[in-house]
């Protein structure tokens, strides 16, 4: 690994691909109803240049033409490097009816490849039921710029950090030309249908290319009888926070147009196809200050009229609401925050016609006479648009003193409002926070898990963020540890999880996901276009692993099998962080996956 500047190169063209991907004779041979060809985003752009030296020995060794092989999902292989793999032809799966499993290939060659196209068939089971070709998405993984934890959050130059190109956004293009002397890993994503029967299926995918013999990769499905649930109905109480802000800077379109709208619907319909319940919204201006590349602005207008009076106009937060709703964000509308970072709060005045700037602790008077005219009309608004059960002011990582005085005034003025807080734990508010998440390696009391059930609606949840090395989900991170944040939460007791950054984008975010001040990957999960990313899907993987052992849990609950509800535990018992030290999250994830697949046959 070497050393590189912040932004060592530019994107080539930025040019939005949109395309229809679909196999006329692959959708008539199915004997299920199939969905019309998909739309699929993408980006024109050149990746960076990779630092590694590039081991041209090895790859004088590699024989000509395109080579492949079936690859591990907890691996990410190193675009310049032959990788080390004993080729195989046959991947093995195992899944519920409506689960979404993956598997990876591996593909190199020493002269380059033009044209590599994925083509899947159909997976047929002994007794002739299909799973349409159509239910598997092929993807081309781009390599991004990430670093290293090298001590977590502070701000950073990348030029004293190791720097590599890393595997991780899903390309999902028909074509791609591979670069001679390269490896480039394709990502497959089997989405189960929910009526699919139960058996083996099998198939295969080719990968064709120009003037190369076709590839040909088999595969072997086991689906049993049990079905995961849709993701709108999902237990597990996911918050990840929305960027608006930074979809408009990067595509270069108006605040809250039609086309920013267009841009935002399929990210935010991939991230309530994940189960998020919450949407983010910034009722003030700059709620985390600068942290990010692209500040928070407010959703709601404040303006001080002449005459001391105040009006707020609510216009961009009720649409970006009604909007997340409709794409299927329906849950919870936490507002960011009467306690902001430095505790400034920006208003227009009419009087100096123009933007005035105060900074007030909460608690204070002062504080107290700003924020109570706000509260009162805020919650007349909310119950106009039926939305007041649904809202909670929104803190994290604030002073329990300021806390306290933000909590002490909602309650007096509105009190159906909730109060939700991402930060450290503390006893004397704790009654008071409907929706309270702390860091990873902070644990609750058991009275507190036992007080606080979801049917008394109180949701309890964990993150993790720039301080923990691992478990975690940047762009360097073991892919397993993203599947490793669902299973955590089911071992804990925990009715989900909270990361603070969706897509707050970098300047550049599909070519480097390095940044001024976190481990590079911290601020963004998927990329723009749409693409998601090795992370985010083995993040939703675990999350449907918690939804699977709570139906297991009950299926074995009705029927007083306490053997297999030992065995469930001894599945969740494996998840310990401080088993990192000597154990990885692949090795975790992987024997309780083993055994919730053996209780899954039951």
């Amino acid at each position: 690994m070497k050393k590189l500047p912040l932004l060592a190169s530019m994107l080539v063209g930025g040019m939005l691909l949109w395309q229809c991907q679909g196999n006329q004779k692959q959708q008539e041979s199915a004997n299920v109803e199939t969905a019309p060809p998909v739309q699929r985003a993408t980006y024109d752009f050149e990746e960076m240049t990779d630092p590694a030296e590039v081991p041209a020995e090895e790859w004088q060794k590699v024989e000509a033409g395109l080579l492949g092989s079936v690859a591990s999902v907890d691996e990410r292989y190193a675009k310049s490097f032959v990788p080390k793999l004993t080729p195989q032809t046959q991947w093995k799966g195992f899944a519920w009816k409506n689960e979404r499993v993956y598997a990876q290939l591996a593909l190199w060659t020493k002269e380059g490849a033009k044209a590599v196209e994925i083509v899947p068939g159909d997976l047929t089971s002994q007794d002739g039921a299909t799973i349409a070709a159509s239910a598997i998405r092929p993807a081309f993984l781009r390599y991004v710029m990430t670093d290293e934890f090298a001590g977590g959050c502070g701000y950073r130059k990348s030029v004293d950090f190791d720097s590599s190109l890393v595997a991780d956004a899903l390309d999902e293009r028909q074509f791609f030309d591979i670069e001679p002397q390269s490896t480039r890993p394709v990502w497959l994503t089997v989405n189960v249908p929910n009526e699919a029967k139960a058996g083996v299926y099998t198939g295969t995918v080719k990968v064709q290319s120009e003037g190369n013999e076709a590839l040909s990769f088999d595969l072997q499905l086991e689906v049993v009888n049990q079905t995961v649930p849709e993701a709108k109905d999902w237990n597990f109480y996911l918050d990840i926070w929305q960027n608006p802000f930074a979809v408009a800077r990067f595509h270069e379109v108006e605040l809250w147009s039609k086309e920013h709208f267009d841009l935002l619907r399929p990210l935010l319909t991939r991230l309530a196809d994940a189960g998020q319940k919450c949407i983010t919204t910034s009722i003030i201006h700059a709620p985390w200050g600068g942290q990010t590349y692209d500040h928070f602005e407010a959703m709601i207008d404040w303006k001080k009229k002449k005459d001391g009076t105040w009006a707020f106009d609510y216009t961009a937060f009720d649409r970006y609401v009604e909007f997340a709703m409709d794409c299927g964000i329906t849950k919870s509308i936490n507002c960011y925050s009467m306690v902001p970072w430095g505790n400034q709060f920006r208003y227009f005045d009419e009087a100096l016609n123009g933007y005035d700037t105060l900074t007030l602790v909460a608690g204070s008077e002062e504080h107290n006479a700003y924020w109570t005219p706000f509260l009162t009309d805020f919650r007349k608004h909310l119950s106009e648009k039926g939305w007041l059960e649904k809202t909670s002011i929104a803190m994290d990582e604030r002073k329990v003193e300021e806390m306290q005085g933000a909590i002490n005034l909602v309650k007096s003025i509105a009190p159906e409002i909730k109060i939700a807080l991402a930060g450290t734990f503390h006893e004397e508010i704790e009654a008071d926070i409907y929706d309270l998440c702390v860091a990873s390696r902070e644990t609750y009391e058991k009275s507190v898990l036992t007080d606080r059930p979801i049917d008394k609606d109180k949701i309890t949840t964990y993150y993790v963020c720039c301080t923990e090395e691992y478990p975690n989900n940047f762009s360097f991170s073991p892919p397993a540890q993203s599947a490793w944040i669902g299973w955590y939460a089911a071992a804990k007791g925990y009715n989900g999880f909270l990361r603070w950054a969706y897509n707050s984008w970098v300047k550049n975010p599909l070519q480097d996901s390095r940044f001024r001040a976190w481990p590079a990957g911290d601020t963004y999960f998927v990329y723009p276009g749409n693409m998601s990313s090795i992370r985010f899907e083995r993040l939703r993987e675990g999350i449907q692993e918690y939804e699977k052992v709570l139906v297991l849990s009950e299926k074995f609950k009705k029927e007083n099998n306490q053997e297999a509800l030992n065995k469930l535990q001894k599945a969740l018992d494996v998840f310990e962080i401080k088993k990192f030290e000597t154990v990885s999250g692949a090795e975790m994830v992987n024997e309780a996956k083993a055994i919730v697949d053996e209780l899954s046959r039951r």
